[in-house]
C-alpha cells in the first residue's frame, strides 16, 4: 500500500494484510485511495464482516471461478447477497472453503428466484437430501416395509450426502450471518436457526437410512421396521451447528437386519456429516444397538436410572417407520412424566449434576459455555428438573425445546415472568456465542476465548453483532456481556426452583404469576424435603408481612434453599434457619450480611442442614456469623485462630468482670463463642482432628483458669491466701484430646502458705474447687461444663482436694495399677504453676516405673479391660460402631498404648507423653510395635474420635453410638466430609473396616493373641 491515504482507509476498514490493496484492485473494487464507482457498498459490507482479511482472501479464491463475473455484478446491486456472502466468508472458514469448491452454489446466498423464501422446511430439506443420494422423496419412508431406498451406495453416497449437507448449512449460515454484513437485513432468531439445524440433521438421518436400506436390504425382502428416535438437542429441535446427534433405534423385529441397518446409518452419517451417538440407548454402549418396543419398555420399567428419563424428555421420532416411532413416543411418555415419583429421584438428579460438572477441565471451567458456572447446562438442567416435577400434572410443560419449555413454565406460573424472560435472553446469547465459535471452523467447541486472545475475542464480538457503545472497544463489550449473562444465568439458576414457590407462600402482593401450594409442595418433596407442608409453614413465617426483613428474605431464600437442598437434612436446616432468623430479628446486620456475603450464606446452610449444635449455639453467639466470610487475598480464614491467643483473650475478658456471677457468665459466653467457631471450622473441613481436639482442650483450660481466678477473688480474705492450688488435667483434658461433649477430668491439689495448717489449706482449697464446679456446672442451654474429679484417690468417697503431701502418702501406700495408668495423662492445666510442676515430679516415678510393669500388674490391667468390655457397653449398643467402648474404638487404642507406656517408659523416655497419637508414634519409633500396627491403631483412634465429635455436632448432645441409619447417619457422614447426597453406608463400611483392623492389633499387642 504505497498511498498513505489508501493505507489508512483500508486499515480503518479492518483490512490490515499487506496484499489487501492489490487484491481489491484485482477484483475491481478499489483504485488508488478509495473504492471504484459502484463498489462502495461492497467495501462497507466487507468491512463489517467478522474477519475482513479472511473474507477478502476467500473472495479472492472465489474470483477464480467461472461464475465470478455474475457474482461480482450481483454484489453491486443485491444487498442480501452482500450481507450473506461477506458474513459467511468472514465467519466460517469451513463454509467459505465449501463455497470456493462449489461456486455454483452462490445463488443460495442471493435474493431472487433461487433464494428460498420462506426458508425450507423439514420436508423440503428431506427431499433435497434424498434426491442427492438418488432416493425418491415421494416413496414411503425408508425403514418401513417396501420403503424408499437410495440409488447411490458406499463412498458415492457418502460424498453426495456430505456435499448436500454442506449446501444446506451454507444457505442457513448465510441467512444467520447476513445481518453481520448488512445491518439492515433481518436478524435470524436463534430459535429458528437451531430448529432448522435440527431439520437438516433429521433430513440427513432419513437420507442415510435410505442408503443403508439400499446396501443391506436392496430387494426389501426382510420386511424390517426400523424407527430412529432423535434425542438431545436434535430431538428438542434446538441443534447446534456442530454437535453429536443422539439417537435410539427401535426395530420390529430387532433382528440382524435391523442391527445392520442401524450400524450403516451410524457409519454413513458419521462419515458424511456428523457423529451419531447411540449411547443413550438402554444399557448404553454395552447394550443392544436395536431393541423392540417391548424390549425398551421392559428396560425402562425395571432398570432405567433417573437420568435416562430426563434424557427421554427430548425423545422425538425422526426417521424410519413413522408409526413405530409414534408408538415408541406414546409408550415412554407416561414413564417420563412419572419419574419424579421415584424414591431416589432427588439423589439421582444430584448425582447426575455432579457428574456433568466434573466433565469440564478445571482450567476451562470459567470459559466453558456449556458446562461452566452460568453456562448453558445450568439453564437446561433447571428447566428439565422443573418439567419433571410439574409436568406430571401439567401437560402444557411437556415441551422438548428448552426455550419453549421455559416459556411454558413462565406462562403457567412455575417461573416468574421476568426471571423466565431474563433466563431465556441469556440462554439465547450463550447459544449465539456457541454457534459462532462452531461455525468458524465447523468444529465442536464450547470454549470461550481466553481473555488475552484479543484477535479471537474481536472476531467473536463482530460475528455475534456486538457493537461498541462509543466508550468501550467491542472486545470489552463482549467480555462484559459474557460475564453479565453468565452471572445472570448462575443467579437465576439458583433461584429458579424457589422464586415462584416463595411468591406462593408469601403474603406480599407480586406481579409475577403465583405457584399453587400443591405445586410448591410437589417441588419441595422432589428436592428432598420430607415434610413439604412443614417447609411451607417455615417459608410463610419467614416471608410474611411487609417488613424490610421479609423483603430481604424473599431475595435470600432462593439461594439459601438451593444450598439447603444439598444438605443431609433440609427439613432440620430450614427449621434451624427460621429459629436463627427469629432469634436475630432485631440484629441489624444479620440479613444484610447474608445478602452481601454469598460465602456466609452458603456456609451457614451447610452448617444448619448438618448440625443441631450449631443453631443452638448460634442464637446465643450470633457474632460468629461474621467469621463465616471467606478470607480475602493474603488473609487467613477467620474461623482459624491461635489457641494461645484465644485463651489469653478469654482470661483477660473474664478478669474484667466485677463479681463471680458476671465472671462466670462472661466465661460461658466466650466459651460458647469459641465452641461455635471451632464447630464451624470443623464442619467446613478447615481443621484436622488433632487441632480440633487441641482447640477444644485449650478453651476448657482457659475457662477453668478464668473460673479459678474469679473464685479466688470472690473468696479473698485480708492478707495472703491460706493455700496455693493447682488443677491437674486428667483423661482427655490432660491429653489435650477433648471432644465437644467431653467432661473435664481433674485432680485438685493444694499446698499451705505461711503458717497455715494442712487442714485449713484443704478447707480453703475445697471451697475454691466447689465454687468452680458449682459455677461452671450450673444448668445452661450450652453443652454442659462438668468438672469431674472422680479419678482422685478413693474416688467419690475421698476428699475433693488433697495437699501435695497427702497425695505422696496415698500413692506410696495405697496406689493401685489402674491409678498409675490414669496418671499417664496427668498434666497441670490451671492454678499455681510451680505447685503443678511439683505434683508432676511426685507422680512421675509412679506412672513412669523405671523397672517397667510387673507381669502381674500387666495381667491386672488386661483383666480390668476385659471387665470393662463385658460390663460397661450400654445395653442395646452395637459393639462394631460404639466409638468409645466398641471394637477398635477409643478405649481399645488408649489402653493398648497405656500398657506399652507402663511396660517400657523406663527405657524409652519418648513414651512420656499424654498424647495418644504422639505415644503411638514414639512406640513405633522405639520398635515396640511395627509402624504398620501403629498406623492401624492411629487410624482407629482418629476415625472414632472424629465420629464421636460428629455425633455431638449432628445431634446436639453427647453420644458414643453411631446412628444406624436415616438422616442422622447421613449427617454424621457429611460432617466427616463424605458427600451429603451420597450413600452413608460408605462411611459405615470404612468405619467398621478401620476399627476392625485396629482391634486386630489390640488383640495381638494388648492381649497377646498370636498373629493370624
Amino acid at each position: 500500500m504505497t498511498d498513505r491515504r489508501s493505507g489508512t482507509s483500508l486499515a480503518r476498514l479492518g483490512l490490515t494484510e499487506p496484499r489487501a490493496e492489490a487484491t481489491l484492485e484485482r477484483l475491481g473494487w478499489w483504485r488508488g485511495d478509495g473504492p471504484v464507482e459502484g463498489a462502495g457498498p461492497i467495501m462497507w459490507a466487507l468491512a463489517r464482516s467478522p474477519d475482513p482479511n479472511l473474507a477478502l482472501r476467500t473472495v479472492d479464491r472465489l474470483a477464480a471461478a467461472p461464475e465470478w463475473d455474475t457474482i461480482d455484478a450481483e454484489l453491486r446491486t443485491d444487498l442480501g447477497l452482500r450481507g450473506r456472502l461477506f458474513g459467511l466468508v468472514g465467519g466460517s472458514t469451513a463454509l467459505g472453503d465449501h463455497l470456493v469448491a462449489h461456486p455454483d452454489r452462490w445463488p443460495m446466498l442471493a435474493d431472487g428466484p433461487d433464494r428460498n423464501n420462506p426458508p425450507p422446511d423439514r420436508a423440503r430439506r428431506t427431499a433435497n437430501l434424498l434426491r442427492a443420494v438418488g432416493a425418491d422423496p415421494a416413496a414411503p419412508p425408508a425403514g418401513t416395509p417396501g420403503g424408499g431406498r437410495a440409488v447411490l451406495t458406499g463412498a458415492a453416497a457418502v460424498s453426495a450426502l456430505r456435499i448436500a449437507h454442506r449446501d444446506e448449512l451454507l444457505g442457513l449460515a448465510g441467512a444467520d450471518l447476513a445481518a453481520v454484513g448488512e445491518p439492515s437485513l433481518p436478524v435470524m432468531e436463534l430459535d429458528d436457526v437451531a430448529a432448522q439445524l435440527a431439520d437438516i440433521a433429521v433430513a440427513v438421518l432419513r437420507a442415510a437410512l435410505a442408503v443403508a436400506v439400499a446396501e443391506v436390504d436392496p430387494d426389501g425382502e426382510a420386511g424390517t421396521r426400523l424407527a430412529i428416535i432423535a434425542m438431545g438437542k436434535c430431538g428438542g429441535h434446538e441443534l447446534n451447528y456442530v454437535s453429536d446427534v443422539d439417537v435410539i433405534f427401535v426395530g420390529e423385529p430387532a433382528d440382524a437386519t435391523a442391527t445392520r441397518l442401524a450400524s450403516r446409518v451410524l457409519r454413513i452419517a458419521g462419515e458424511a456429516c456428523f457423529q451419531i451417538d447411540a449411547n443413550l440407548r438402554p444399557e448404553g454402549r454395552h447394550g443392544a444397538l436395536v431393541r423392540t418396543l417391548d424390549g425398551h419398555l421392559s428396560y425402562y420399567k425395571r432398570w432405567a436410572k433417573t437420568w435416562e428419563f430426563q434424557a427421554l424428555l427430548k425423545a422425538h421420532p425422526a426417521a424410519g417407520d413413522p408409526e413405530l416411532g409414534r408408538e415408541y413416543a406414546e409408550a415412554v411418555a407416561p414413564l417420563v412424566w412419572n419419574a419424579a415419583d421415584r424414591d431416589d429421584f432427588v439423589a439421582d438428579v444430584q448425582a447426575m449434576r455432579r457428574r456433568v460438572e466434573a466433565h469440564v477441565r478445571p482450567d476451562h471451567a470459567g470459559r466453558h459455555l456449556k458446562l461452566g458456572p452460568g453456562g448453558l447446562r445450568d439453564v437446561e438442567f433447571a428447566v428439565q428438573l422443573l418439567q419433571l416435577v410439574h409436568g406430571r400434572t401439567d401437560e402444557a410443560l411437556r415441551r422438548s425445546s428448552t426455550l419453549e419449555a421455559l416459556r411454558a413454565l413462565s406462562e403457567r406460573g412455575y417461573v416468574g415472568r421476568e426471571d423466565g424472560a431474563n433466563l431465556a435472553a441469556s440462554y439465547r446469547f450463550l447459544r449465539l456465542l456457541e454457534h459462532r465459535l462452531q461455525l468458524q471452523r465447523m468444529r465442536r467447541t464450547h470454549l470461550f476465548p481466553a481473555e488475552d486472545d484479543t484477535d479471537a475475542l474481536r472476531w467473536l464480538a463482530r460475528a455475534a453483532r456486538i457493537r461498541t457503545d462509543g466508550r468501550r472497544d467491542v472486545v470489552e463489550m463482549l467480555l462484559a456481556e459474557w460475564n453479565r449473562n453468565a452471572h445472570r444465568v448462575r443467579r437465576l439458576h439458583e433461584k429458579l426452583f424457589y422464586r415462584p414457590l416463595l411468591t406462593a407462600v408469601s403474603r406480599l402482593p407480586a406481579n409475577a404469576a403465583r405457584l399453587s401450594e400443591s405445586a410448591a409442595k410437589a417441588r419441595l418433596a422432589a428436592l428432598g424435603w420430607a415434610s413439604p407442608e412443614g417447609a411451607l409453614n417455615h417459608l410463610r413465617a419467614l416471608t410474611g408481612g411487609v417488613s424490610r426483613a421479609a423483603a430481604i428474605q424473599q431475595t435470600l431464600l432462593p439461594v439459601l434453599l438451593d444450598e439447603l437442598a444439598t444438605s443431609p437434612d433440609p427439613d432440620r436446616g430450614l427449621l434451624a434457619y427460621r429459629r436463627v432468623s427469629e432469634a436475630l430479628a432485631t440484629t441489624p446486620w444479620y440479613l444484610r450480611l447474608l445478602r452481601d456475603e454469598g460465602a456466609v450464606a452458603q456456609r451457614l446452610m451447610k452448617l444448619l442442614g448438618t448440625s443441631a449444635l450449631v443453631p443452638d449455639l448460634l442464637v446465643r453467639a450470633p457474632e460468629v456469623l461474621r467469621l463465616l466470610a471467606t478470607p480475602s487475598s493474603g488473609r487467613g480464614d477467620e474461623l482459624i485462630k491461635d489457641p494461645a491467643e484465644v485463651a489469653a483473650s478469654l482470661r483477660t475478658a473474664v478478669a474484667r468482670q466485677p463479681d463471680l456471677a458476671a465472671a462466670t457468665a462472661a466465661a460461658r459466653s466466650l466459651r460458647r463463642h469459641e465452641l461455635l467457631r471451632i464447630a464451624c471450622a470443623d464442619l467446613l473441613g478447615l481443621l484436622p482432628i488433632e487441632q480440633v481436639c487441641g482447640a477444644l482442650s485449650s478453651v476448657w483450660v482457659a475457662v477453668l483458669q478464668a473460673a479459678l481466678d474469679s473464685a479466688e477473688r470472690a473468696l479473698a480474705r485480708p492478707g495472703p491466701p491460706p493455700a496455693r492450688m493447682a488443677v491437674i488435667g486428667m483423661g482427655r483434658l490432660g491429653g489435650a484430646e477433648l471432644g465437644y461433649g467431653s467432661d473435664a477430668d481433674v485432680l485438685f491439689v493444694c499446698e499451705p502458705t505461711g503458717e497455715t495448717s494442712d487442714h485449713e489449706a484443704v478447707r480453703y482449697a475445697t471451697g475454691l474447687a466447689e465454687t468452680v464446679r458449682r459455677q461452671l456446672g450450673a444448668p445452661s442451654p450450652d453443652p454442659a461444663l462438668v468438672v469431674d474429679a472422680d479419678l482422685r484417690p478413693e474416688g467419690r468417697s475421698g476428699p475433693l482436694v488433697r495437699t501435695l503431701g497427702s497425695y505422696r502418702e496415698y500413692y506410696a501406700r495405697w496406689s493401685e495399677v489402674w491409678e498409675a495408668q490414669a496418671l499417664l495423662r496427668a498434666r497441670p492445666v490451671a492454678g499455681d504453676a510451680a505447685l503443678g510442676r511439683r505434683f508432676v515430679e511426685l507422680i512421675d516415678p509412679i506412672r513412669y516405673p523405671a523397672d517397667g510393669l510387673p507381669p502381674a500388674a500387666a495381667t491386672e490391667i488386661r483383666r480390668i479391660k476385659a471387665r470393662v468390655d463385658a460390663e460397661r457397653l450400654p445395653r442395646g449398643a452395637d459393639r462394631a460402631t460404639h466409638t468409645k467402648l466398641g471394637s477398635g474404638g477409643l478405649a481399645d487404642v488408649e489402653w493398648t498404648l497405656q500398657l506399652l507406656q507402663l511396660q517400657h517408659v523406663g527405657s524409652v523416655p519418648q513414651l512420656r507423653t499424654t498424647s495418644t497419637l504422639d505415644g503411638l508414634r514414639a512406640a513405633a519409633a522405639a520398635g515396640l510395635i511395627s509402624h504398620e500396627d501403629a498406623a492401624e491403631l492411629a487410624a482407629g483412634w482418629t476415625i472414632a474420635t472424629r465420629a464421636r465429635n460428629a455425633v455431638m455436632l449432628v445431634k446436639g448432645k453427647p453420644g458414643d453410638q453411631l446412628p444406624r441409619s436415616g438422616r442422622d447417619l447421613a449427617a454424621v457422614a457429611s460432617a466427616l466430609g463424605y458427600p451429603a447426597d451420597g450413600d452413608p453406608g460408605v462411611f459405615l463400611d470404612e468405619y467398621r473396616r478401620t476399627t476392625r483392623r485396629a482391634r486386630a492389633v489390640v488383640e495381638r499387642v494388648f492381649y497377646g493373641a498370636p498373629r493370624t
